[in-house]
């Protein structure tokens, strides 16, 4: 069961999600929600069209989302779990800042709608 202070923290998650949802429709039609798994594999497998020292999410944030991560110079990132940094992705601003700079570092491009709430089913589900 989820307790009142989860549930306020979580509202703005799903309001985040829901723009992501209504986005990726305008986009596409058929879009028939958001993969946790689709989000999974978007984290952990390398990529071609970004920076060589960041071929995947996991470059900076590490295999294991509950553990703090490091960027190629050394400082340190909270974990990207929502389970440990329950109060993460819920500024809007804040959220498409880091997908904005995060995406072309690692895709070298922007991520769709569809990849940024993919990416947040799975950081939810971790």
């Amino acid at each position: 069961m989820m307790s009142a202070a989860q549930a306020a923290q979580a509202a703005p998650r799903d309001d985040i999600l829901a723009g992501y949802a209504a986005q990726a429709k305008a986009a596409d039609a058929a879009f028939a929600g958001f993969s946790a798994a689709r989000g999974e594999a978007l984290h952990r497998d390398r990529h071609s069209g970004g920076k060589p020292d960041s071929p995947s999410c996991t470059s900076c944030h590490g295999e294991n989302t509950r553990a703090a991560g490091r960027t190629p110079v050394g400082k340190a990132i909270e974990p990207v779990a929502v389970s440990v940094a329950p109060t993460r992705y819920t500024d809007a601003a804040k959220v498409e800042k880091w997908f904005r700079r995060n995406c072309r570092e690692v895709l070298g491009r922007e991520c769709t709608p569809r990849e940024k709430g993919d990416w947040l089913a799975f950081m939810t589900t971790q």
